[in-house]
Formats: C-alpha cells, structure tokens, sequence
C-alpha cells in the first residue's frame, strides 16, 4: 500500500506549502548536536544491510518492540539481523500515530525511495531491496549524510576521547561538510559511580599525560582538553543532568570531596551535588574564555527497570521523563556566571512539557543584547521531538519569547537515518506559521515570513555557532 508521505504532509494550508517548498526544504542541515560515531564517518562505514543502520542502538524502536510483546532475542539478543528487521516491519503498523510511524515511513522513503507502508506482507522485500542499496557509495555513511544536505555534523565526544577520528576526516577531500567533536564532560563530575569514577580519572590521565592527583588537577586536566578540543574545531559543549545544582555558598570542600574519592570512600548524595554544581560553573568560566556555546539537556530519569539494566546496560531503552525542580537553581547557576561577565552562549533543552514555561522565561533573563538569542530555549528533544513536543516547544517560545532568534533542530540521534528529523521540524514549523496566516493572526506576507523561516530552519544556527 502507498504512503501517506505526499509532498505536502503536514502542510494544511497553501501558505504552509510554499512556506515550505520554497524557503525551507532546500536549506542545508546544521546538526550541531548528534551521537553519531565519528569513526564511521572517517571509515565510511558500509552497513550490511538495515538492521545495522537502522535497529543497533535505536532505544526508541526498542521500547515499541517490547510494549508490543516482541522477545528480547529479537530486539537486543543473538539472532539474525535479518529476523530482527522482520520483527521490527509486523511491529511497524501498529506503531500508529506514535512519532515512530511517521519517522520510519519518511527514512524509507528519504533514503531508499520505498513508498510503502512497512508490514509484515513486504517485510522481506525491503529487507532484500535495501540490503542491496546500502553496497552503492551513496548509501555508505558519507553518502547517507550528503544525501539531506549536512553541512556541518557536531559529534558527542568525551574528554578521555582521542579525536583520532575527527583528524582523520579532516584529511579526507571526499567529505564535503565538517564533522567536529563537541566536549561532553558528564563523566568527570559522576563522583556518585565511586569505582568506575577512579577507573575514568585513569583514563583521562592517560590522555592528558598529567597525574590527577587533587581535584585542582582535574580542573586543569579538563581545560588542556578543552584546549585540545579547541585545535580540533570543537566550539561546543554539552552536559546531560536531571538538573543543574547551585549553591550561593561554599558550604563543602571540592578537595576533601575528592580526597574521600580517592580514599574510595562513597560522598554522600549533598555531596554529589556541590561537586557537580563547583566544577560545571567552574567549565562555564572556561567556554566563555573560548567563545564557546554550552549546553545543558535536563530532565531525564535514567535507568529506571534496575532488573533489565543490569541485564543490557545503560541506554537501552528504560529511561523517561523526571519531574525535578529546575527554576531556582537555572536562576543562580546563570547569575553566578553572568554577575562576572562570563555567561556564554548557552542553548537550555527541557524533557518535562510541564516545565516548558520555566525554561523560555528562564532564558530572557540573562539575554543581555550583545549576541542575537545569547540564551535559547532549546529545541524538543528525546521523548519531546514529535509534532505535539515540537509545537509545544515552539508555540512557548512564540509566546514568552523570540522564535525568530531561534537555533532550530538537532537530531540528538545515533542513527545515519535519521536526519529526516530535520526536515519534520521544518514542516511543523512552516505549518504553524501557515495556519497563523490562515487564521488572521499573521500577516500574508510570503517573502517576510520566509525569511522567519529560513533563519530558524538554518540561518540562524549558521550565524549564532560560527562554525
């Protein structure tokens, strides 16, 4: 049966439609924030067939695949790709309107040109069909990227990381866009994963070549790395926490908290707390030294199902939104940074639809006019970059701030198939605008509303990095 994916879905009004078609769609892709392996990219790794592009690793389709009663060998075990990918097309119908349905129906169609409803009766077919399309040069992993228009890729990097392959595709002249790291630093204030923590400083010493023997050390550790980063054109970092912490006094003592590390003594969850609220203002210091961007993905309560963590490992699918406080302590982190003149560019993502009010006022706070949209309200990620998350997001910007400074979508994705993302935000967005017009709330003014629409699906990002 054939899709519903004709060239104007989502688009409900003409005003959307040429919106769309005639100012966005053609626009290149800033991804400024993903996961993808770099190492694939410097190799341009050739996937064997679907289920190693599009199944390994993708924690939403596994979440489906469970609730819809599918054994765990098919999602996570031993058998086949194969048997995997044909699960995986019987559990695709009844995926609907979950964002899912939509995703997989516009990544067959965008990469492999299937204009097909995925199901069990063609399952077969389209494992067959595209297992012989991921072997041209247009579908190994460069050519995945070129195909939607990557300009610029910025990976998810870990200070202990090498970059090895970040220099490797530098050297590359067939990689026609910049693929650069962006510093990632959860690790080194994990204080509360106690041996592993020790394990990790090892790792990094190695690296840095510099013995971590006092928390000052790390500190400096961490800006020879940021400096590393920096030669490599890395201008961006990003932090994922359920909340950022504040404390208006030094109440305890990084040292001693990291003397009882190395005692390999467990610091109490206060503790934990100072820890990472000390060191990530002490990080923001250092981004504003070199100009970069930083980032901070809040809300997540990770690992939910202890009995499957322990089975699979972390980032398996057992993750969901927290429901932690997030204004006050948003409130003091910004001001300490900003009272000495040293509050980055700084890009806030929220997972908590409930909390959406609290980040876009949060954010006009601490615009202070010397750069356009200084401090953003990020775009709806994970369980939130879906069309209702991505209106929610946008229309609470519209309102309690400036949309047209904004930065626009990331695919915060592991998957070389999933930058079709990109291209569903910009249809959300020149929807809504179009319904606007529709309505008497904006005026029909194409080429103006165009270029609202142009700057916040490339433009702007284009501007405000600086890549």
């Amino acid at each position: 049966m054939k899709t519903f994916l004709t060239e104007d879905f989502l688009l409900q009004t003409d005003f959307a439609k040429s919106l769309y078609h005639d100012y966005a769609k053609s626009l290149p892709i800033i991804d400024y924030h993903n996961h993808l392996p770099p190492q694939d990219i410097a190799e341009n790794t050739v996937f064997e067939n679907i289920s190693q592009v599009w199944l390994a690793g993708d924690h939403y389709k596994w979440r489906a695949m469970r609730t819809l009663g599918i054994d765990e060998k098919f999602i996570t075990g031993n058998t086949s790709d194969r048997e995997k990918f044909l699960k995986w097309a019987a559990a695709v119908p009844y995926t609907v309107r979950n964002p899912l349905y939509h995703w997989s129906h516009m990544e067959l169609l965008g990469y492999f040109g299937i204009d097909e409803l995925l199901s069990v009766e063609n399952g077969e077919a389209v494992y067959q069909n595209t297992k012989s399309l991921l072997q041209r040069p247009t579908h190994h992993t460069v050519g995945l990227l070129k195909q939607y228009g990557v300009e610029v890729l910025c990976t998810t990097d870990d200070p202990a990381d090498s970059l090895e392959h970040h220099k490797n595709i530098k050297q590359q002249s067939n990689i026609p866009f910049k693929v650069l790291p962006a510093f990632r630093p959860d690790k080194a204030y994990a204080v509360e994963n106690g041996a592993s923590y020790l394990d990790y400083l090892e790792r990094l010493e190695t690296v840095a070549n510099k013995s971590i023997a006092s928390y000052a050390d790390l500190l400096d550790v961490l800006e020879s790395r940021m400096d590393y980063f920096h030669a490599q054109g890395g201008r961006l970092a990003d932090h994922g926490l359920e909340q950022l912490y504040f404390y208006e006094e030094d109440v305890i003592d990084c040292e001693t908290i990291f003397k009882k590390l190395k005692d390999k003594k467990k610091p109490n969850p206060e503790e934990v707390k100072y820890f990472k609220a000390k060191t990530l203002l002490f990080l923001g210091k250092a981004y504003h030294k070199r100009g970069w961007t930083q980032q901070f993905h809040l809300g997540a309560l990770r690992d939910n199902n202890k009995r499957l963590l322990t089975q699979l490992g972390p980032d398996t699918g057992f993750d969901s939104i927290g429901d932690f406080a997030q204004a006050r302590a948003l409130s003091g982190f910004f001001n300490e940074l900003d009272s000495t003149d040293q509050l980055t560019k700084t890009i806030i993502y929220n997972l908590n639809p409930a909390d959406n009010e609290v980040f876009a006022t949060m954010v006009g706070n601490f615009n202070d006019g010397s750069v356009k949209g200084k401090v953003q309200f990020g775009s709806g990620w994970w369980y939130l970059d879906q069309k209702d998350g991505m209106e929610k997001q946008l229309n609470t910007l519209s309102n309690m701030g400036m949309l047209s400074c904004f930065v626009g979508m990331l695919t915060d994705s592991r998957s070389f198939l999933s930058f079709p993302r990109h291209e569903y935000f910009r249809r959300v967005l020149c929807n809504l605008i179009g319904n606007d017009v529709a309505n008497g709330e904006l005026p029909a003014d194409e080429k103006w509303l165009g270029k609202i629409v142009s700057d916040i699906s490339y433009y702007n990002a284009k501007n405000y990095f600086g890549f």
